[in-house]
């Protein structure tokens, strides 16, 4: 008994020492932040606390130092420290440059770079580091800021193996330099400590052998390793040649059957492109790949290697997998065999048609013909008991906050002519009509809002999780606190008292809040036509009304319903209900900028919100009119060309009064509706509807797991023969499962022979439980977690050696440069990509573009 309880004692005493070293180390970064200039332009690589409501979210700015490079094709490197000694995980990548100044950048996680200096050439034999070097980000031609699906992080810190960040910089032409200007490119990356159920990485299939005949119209460089590893979920890939490549394809192989992962011409915006929904990767599949390439023009070989003159061949696979088997970095280079290239699909040889237009629509990711949402069924996992639902918002953790009238209604006789409420006597809603719900399960997660509103109307968040609510029978706005409190920060308008000044509304619908200046937009509203404009701390502003280009025949608001903000375009946009159209402002002047009005909106449009991805998407919802026959649906609209991408509806349960709408950062769309008193969740993501376990099916998981980490050995290249081998002991496995267990019990021993140990061994171990159960306690209750949790030494390692074929960083220039015929100096620059300026050729095509522009994707469902 000796050795158990020193167990206890020694796990306690470390959770303890655990948890209390997290929150002094947090508190210090707290303190150390507090004179740390915000302003992301300047030179300073540094870590940033955000003022926000959650403790555990922070950024990191990664610069580099005012550098200038001596001459084109220049790399340079800068590294930077993980700023915790704990856990930590990237959701958000917001790249700081211009496609002017840096042709790419390439992020690297590893333990060791190979300077210490503040930033070192990288295109020499130095290389980026001096251990394995994982790939995370890339960037080039002024893509836009990359966020993860939710609950999918790439894991850095105290037990990723990662404790340095290493950015490196391709400046291309330095006659962009002929200013004498010292660049401060970089990036920021957004992290929280909050562990992730999903760990991304990237598998990276390439083919380091082939030769392109001249004059050859067609050239097919092949690639495929067996997968041995745990299941991993593919969300976006990225195709990579030079300007010979035609068509690059990457596919999974199970049973014999080609299912497609992704396809795209190499010739087009090489950002990161949505994966097919419907593959997932797991033991004993194939990863498959191909890129077809053409010797035509050509009048000598063409060979892989990393000049402009030589063609590469990479086929890059993003993908989540479980936190607990995750590996960060896989790679492939086999070339596969003939026999299994027989069966590839055609499609695989069939050129992509390249065209002006085609550039266009991919650079900007508008894929319209790929976008379709869809229910979510069984969401909410329980009903919310709801009343007439009438505003919906998102918080600074993604979980969907919803408005509600609770046992009120707003009937014929709820106001006078003068837009006074006639039912103040009944009092306020006694329910909590301030929810806070989980947005992947339902759930709700806390309530508040009880005895404050009688009829709620329109809420929105700011930045430090306060909500901004209006209430039509008040004939206020309010700012409320989201402690649970209940605490009435600020009050705009006279309670009860309709007006059209300054200092008064009538029947106000929305509020929109600008996240950087905290002004505060209020859409006003039932009985007035204008939206104001207050300082943070309700100073009145400016007001306007409508807009028209032509000021002739501007036609006033007729219920301003639905406000949006939209930050990266500084503009507030309306849902101006009862014209079914949509006008958009600038947020400093109220100037008219554009109107959306389509003839499918059946002449009223409810509710608006807004998602930067691509050009921007405008999310809204119409509503039945007097004068229409429109259906009742949702609609996704590009913002800059104003054409409608998509069009959606609930399935089972028809949309009544849809009243708002909101879109989270991972694409998920929701619609609460007054007429139904309930919310409707929409998604993207066909695969991830009906499974149990954030995407990953838990008897599928549960299985894998147990099969991998029998198979898991040194010799871990298997032969496709020994694959099928284990899956047929795997079937034979589930078979004869109640036997074996029946065969088990049988071996037990007699429960009298137990009887008396297991008595003295349960009342010796009371006392240590409660001692562990109090320090787990008290760590819970300062950090909200204790994980106490560690990988086994033996499946870790062993983990770390089967990654694919080959694992961990590749240089490319070293490998290369030990095979014969490519000893190019230089060649170290890259990683995995080769440059590829041709600044002699006028038809340069876009083949080195480092894009990591992924759409994103719909969080996993857990």
């Amino acid at each position: 008994m000796g050795v158990p309880m020193s167990f206890v004692l020694v796990l306690a005493s470390i959770c303890l020492s655990h948890c209390l070293e997290l929150q002094n180390a947090l508190d210090s970064f707290k303190r150390s932040q507090e004179h740390v200039v915000s302003e992301p332009t300047d030179c300073v690589s540094r870590s940033r606390m955000p003022v926000s409501a959650n403790p555990h979210n922070f950024s990191v700015d990664i610069r580099m130092p005012a550098v200038v490079p001596a001459a084109s094709d220049t790399y340079l490197c800068t590294a930077f420290s993980v700023p915790t000694s704990q856990d930590a995980y990237i959701v958000d990548f917001i790249p700081h440059a211009s496609m002017d100044t840096v042709h790419h950048m390439l992020l690297f996680g590893c333990q060791t770079p190979v300077s210490s200096s503040s930033y070192w050439d990288c295109g020499s034999v130095q290389g980026t580091c001096e251990d394995e070097a994982s790939i995370m980000y890339a960037w080039a031609r002024n893509a836009p800021p990359t966020k993860l699906p939710q609950d999918v992080g790439f894991k850095v810190g105290r037990s990723s193996g990662i404790s340095h960040f290493v950015l490196q910089i391709h400046y291309g032409d330095i006659s962009a330099f002929r200013d004498h200007h010292r660049d401060c490119s970089g990036l920021t990356l957004r992290m929280t400590s909050k562990p992730q159920p999903f760990i991304a990485g990237i598998y990276l299939l390439m083919s380091v052998d082939t030769v392109i005949l001249p004059g050859r119209k067609e050239t097919n460089a092949d690639m495929a390793c067996d997968y041995t590893s745990y299941p991993i979920y593919p969300f976006a890939f990225r195709t990579h040649t030079h300007h010979l490549g035609k068509v690059v394809s990457g596919y999974r192989i199970r049973g014999g059957k080609w299912s497609l992962i992704g396809r795209q011409s190499p010739q087009l915006p090489q950002a990161f492109y949505p994966a097919n929904k419907d593959v997932s990767v797991k033991y004993g599949d194939t990863i498959a790949g191909r890129c077809v390439f053409t010797g035509e023009g050509r009048t000598s070989k063409t060979y892989i290697g990393g000049t402009s003159a030589d063609e590469m061949c990479n086929f890059y696979i993003m993908y989540y997998m479980d936190s607990r088997h995750a590996v960060p970095y896989m790679s492939c280079m086999e070339p596969g065999s003939k026999e299994l290239f027989k069966h590839i699909p055609e499609e695989a040889n069939m050129p992509i048609a390249v065209s002006p237009a085609d550039m266009n629509s991919m650079m900007h990711m508008r894929h319209s013909t790929d976008y379709h949402l869809e229910q979510v069924e069984g969401w909410p996992l329980s009903s919310l008991q709801l009343g007439q639902v009438s505003g919906l918002a998102l918080d600074s953790d993604s979980n969907l906050v919803i408005f509600h009238r609770g046992d009120h209604h707003w009937g014929a006789d709820s106001f006078n002519s003068q837009a006074r409420y006639q039912q103040r006597s009944v009092g306020p809603i006694q329910q909590s009509t301030i929810l806070v719900v989980d947005s992947t399960k339902g759930t709700i997660l806390k309530a508040s809002g009880r005895d404050m509103f009688y009829l709620p109307h329109g809420i929105t968040t700011d930045k430090n999780n306060n909500y901004w609510v209006t209430d039509v029978a008040l004939h206020q706005v309010l700012k409320v606190s989201s402690d649970g409190r209940d605490t009435t920060m600020l009050a705009l308008g006279e309670a009860f008292t309709p007006g059209s000044d300054s200092s008064h509304f009538c029947q106000p619908t929305d509020v929109a809040v600008d996240g950087d200046t905290g002004n505060i937009f209020v859409s006003d509203g039932y009985c007035n036509t204008r939206i104001l404009k207050f300082s943070a701390d309700g100073r009145y502003l400016s007001e306007w009304g409508a807009g028209s280009s032509d000021r002739r025949r501007r036609i006033p608001f007729q219920i301003p319903h639905s406000l949006v903000f939209l930050p990266d375009r500084q503009e507030v946009c309306v849902a101006d209900r009862e014209n079914g159209r949509i006008q958009c402002f600038i947020a400093q002047t109220g100037e008219f900028v554009k109107e959306i009005k389509k003839e499918e909106f059946g002449g009223e449009v409810f509710a608006i919100s807004y998602s930067p991805d691509g050009d921007g998407l405008i999310f809204a919802v119409n509503g039945e009119s007097l004068f229409g026959s429109a259906p009742l649906r949702g609609f996704v609209i590009d913002y800059s060309t104003l054409d409608i991408l998509d069009t959606f509806k609930a399935e089972k349960k028809e949309f009544k009064m849809p009243h708002d709408i909101v879109v989270s950062g991972d694409g998920c769309v929701f619609v609460g509706d007054a007429g139904s008193k309930s919310v409707f969740k929409f998604t993207t993501e066909k695969l991830h509807r009906s499974v149990k376990k954030a995407g990953i099916e838990v008897q599928e998981l549960e299985e894998m797991e147990t099969f991998v980490q029998t198979k898991l050995r040194p010799e871990h290249n298997m032969s496709k023969t020994a694959v099928a081998q284990e899956k047929q002991i795997v079937a034979q496995h589930e078979d004869h499962t109640e036997a074996a267990e029946e065969k088990h019990s049988a071996a037990q021993p007699s429960r009298g022979q137990a009887v008396l140990p297991a008595i003295i061994t349960t009342l010796l171990l009371v006392p240590l439980l409660l001692l562990l159960s109090t320090g787990l306690f008290i760590c819970w209750r300062k950090n909200n977690r204790c994980e106490v949790k560690s990988e086994p030494s033996s499946v870790g390692g062993i983990l770390g050696k089967i990654r694919g074929k080959a694992v961990g960083s590749l240089n490319l220039g070293n490998f290369f440069a030990s095979h014969k015929g490519y000893s190019r100096q230089g060649f170290d620059q890259l990683s995995t990509e080769g440059s590829d300026q041709e600044r002699h050729d006028v038809d340069s095509s876009d083949s080195e573009n480092e894009e990591y522009s992924a759409l994103p994707l719909p969080r996993p469902p857990s």
